[in-house]
């Protein structure tokens, strides 16, 4: 099975205003609500591709309330533990420029933590666990490193999809894959990087302080895949680009579809690609039939 965490889930309310006027009324053309947050991003996606997995975290409140019952309604297992505090809104206002006011979420108690830690007691060597997004100030930073210890017996394969310290504290626990950006590989090294021979030199020193796999997203530029096998460079489809959000999350989901039947790298890294594509192009996340028509145009390139 897979499992999703999502700490600090969200309503994303999507709203789009021909021509925004600051400090004016003005008048909403289309408004969208999903649920939102990186974990639940990957669940929806693994999901929409035709893979059951189990979405986790903290949930609260009327807002809590509709992220669950979306998630069910589209046939998304979920698991969430009940806190105090309502799950936070996001507004991204889309106008001639791109606007996001995000919100706080409930704070997380310790017993609340508990409750989730004492649920992925039950995982197994065939379990995968995904730990995506932000880490709350209510929480520690080590929060994804904690989780790690925690699987680290029963060899359970740990994704981790976030930044900075959250992320640099779980290497030493060897997490089957990370997805930094080539911005996020700067930040972690403390330099900047320009080039594909830099992305490289630096994704393979992420595998040498313990990552079994790596992913540098580059924007248009494509994403590097650095392994035991080597490393790929793939080649994005050219879209439209109708949607900002999500994009990352469907490359794990994709990715974590195909990996979970085939067990081959590669083409798992091929079908990230194609499902980060098609959400791009999608105004919601991807859907299976968007990913397979763009798989042909994934072109994978083996460097070393």
């Amino acid at each position: 099975m897979i499992y999703t965490i999502t700490f600090n889930p969200s309503i994303d309310y999507i709203v789009e205003v021909k021509d925004f006027q600051v400090g004016e009324v003005n008048r909403v053309d289309t408004d969208y609500k999903y649920p939102g947050g990186k974990g639940i991003n990957v669940s929806r996606v693994l999901n929409n591709l035709g893979i059951k997995n189990k979405a986790m975290g903290f949930i609260g409140g009327f807002t809590g309330a509709y992220v669950k019952s979306f998630l069910e309604n589209e046939g998304v297992d979920t698991a969430f533990i009940d806190v105090k505090g309502d799950t936070r809104i996001n507004t991204k206002l889309k106008s001639a420029l791109e606007t996001e006011i995000n919100g706080i979420g409930p704070k997380i108690e310790k017993e609340d933590l508990e409750k989730l830690l004492m649920k992925l007691d039950t995982l197994t060597a065939d379990d995968f666990l995904v730990l995506a997004g932000n880490v709350q100030s209510s929480l520690p930073v080590d929060i994804y490193a904690q989780i790690q210890e925690r699987c680290k017996d029963k060899n359970v394969k740990v994704l981790v999809d976030t930044t900075g310290e959250a992320l640099t504290c779980t290497l030493k626990h060897k997490p089957f894959l990370i997805k930094p950006n080539n911005h996020e590989l700067s930040d972690i090294f403390n330099i900047e990087i320009n080039s594909q021979e830099e992305v490289i030199k630096y994704g393979r020193e992420l595998l040498n302080l313990g990552a079994e796999n790596v992913i540098v997203s580059m924007a248009a530029k494509g994403a590097m895949l650095i392994c035991s096998e080597g490393v790929y460079h793939a080649e994005a489809p050219r879209g439209q680009v109708k949607n900002s959000v999500g994009a990352g999350d469907s490359l794990i989901g994709g990715f974590l579809a195909k990996y979970s039947q085939s067990y081959d790298v590669v083409e798992a890294f091929k079908w990230g690609i194609a499902s980060g594509s098609a959400t791009a192009f999608s105004v919601d996340l991807c859907k299976k039939q968007g990913v397979e028509k763009l798989l042909d145009e994934v072109k994978i390139k083996k460097i070393i």
